[in-house]
């Protein structure tokens, strides 16, 4: 098992979305629950990946869960598109609010850094394929780039891209060709790595995707171009920002963030929130501050205005005011006390 590394995040210096670090599985195979064979890259598990080949190879594996499971990979992002084949068992599986009761033979597509769960909460008895590829992206409307050694005719990769960027549909079935494509790079996982192995892999990869393209290309599928639109980057921003408020945020850091200026930005927020992008931080910093006003009555206001975004507790105090109409030590006991009374009329 490599030495673990700091995840892949969203942005090299404001850490909105980091990648998956599997340490579920990792702890599991550590106890013994599981085999494991992978490659990984970063704080992926599995031998680690050589520095300056297959670069934008983050991972390929195989799990071996012969029992059901302990354990289960929880709602997280990989930075690169992620496909997982299901050779045995059955598995949970969710992709943002959408589940899913994955059989043999079942493959699953996820795009980069969307949503997604395996297990609910827990993995069953399964063996599971997966590969994660960084196509360079870190917003839904940033065109994707493919690696250089992956040598796909240039009209089959775009016709390739597109469907993969635009489709809703997270799970298919495989067929015998895409099959052999996952087993012969599990087969490859427990190898030792060399410049001959690296080879190996390369040809593999490309004849997967080859296999791909070709089984897509024989479906019917729905694509909707709004999933790369810089609409839906927006919305999936302000969505995360909700949990990420109590970052220093200015205006220009979160049009940086979606990839547009700042008069963009304004005009998306309003139509999904119908307020600006700093008004609507600070309706996200309020909610905050009211949970840990609730749910922390011990702890300091200076302390809560200061976990939630908030630059000094004077100013935190006057915003909380002017929005609630009282100040957040009032607001504290009045919750506090209409809490109690319900407890109870309840008893």
């Amino acid at each position: 098992m490599n030495k673990r590394r700091r995840p892949v995040s969203f942005r090299s210096q404001r850490e909105l979305f980091h990648a998956d670090t599997c340490d579920p599985l990792t702890a599991a195979v550590a106890r013994g629950e599981l085999g494991l064979a992978a490659l990984g890259r970063g704080s992926y598990p599995g031998q680690p990946l050589p520095a300056r080949d297959l670069r934008e190879l983050c991972s390929l594996g195989v799990w071996d869960a012969r029992s059901a499971q302990k354990w289960g990979l929880d709602w997280h992002r990989n930075e690169g598109i992620e496909l997982t084949y299901l050779a045995a068992g059955h598995l949970d599986f969710a992709v943002e609010s959408r589940t899913f009761a994955l059989e043999p033979g079942s493959f699953t597509i996820t795009r980069p850094w969307q949503k997604h769960r395996v297990g609910n909460p827990n993995v069953a008895a399964s063996r599971l394929i997966w590969l994660i590829l960084d196509v360079g992206v870190r917003r839904p409307n940033q065109a994707w780039r493919w690696p250089a050694w992956l040598l796909l005719d240039k009209s089959l990769l775009r016709r390739l891209t597109v469907k993969l960027r635009h489709n809703e549909h997270p799970v298919w079935k495989v067929d015998r060709r895409l099959a052999q494509c996952f087993e012969q790079l599990a087969a490859h996982c427990g190898r030792p790595l060399s410049p001959a192995h690296s080879t190996q892999l390369k040809i593999l990869i490309n004849e997967l995707w080859v296999a791909l393209a070709e089984l897509l290309n024989s479906r019917r599928m729905q694509l909707d171009e709004s999933l790369s639109s810089t609409d839906r980057a927006v919305r999936l921003f302000l969505e995360e920002l909700r949990s990420r408020s109590d970052e220093p945020w200015t205006l220009e850091a979160m049009a940086e963030q979606c990839g547009i200026g700042r008069s963009r930005l304004a005009h998306y927020c309003r139509q999904h929130t119908n307020c600006t992008p700093i008004e609507y931080l600070t309706r996200c910093r309020l909610k905050h501050a009211c949970t840990l006003l609730q749910g922390e009555p011990t702890r300091s206001i200076t302390d809560i205005a200061l976990a939630c975004g908030f630059e000094t507790s004077q100013y935190f105090a006057t915003v909380f005011a002017r929005h609630f109409g009282r100040s957040p030590r009032i607001w504290r006991n009045d919750s506090n006390e209409k809490s109690s009374r319900s407890a109870s009329r309840r008893e």
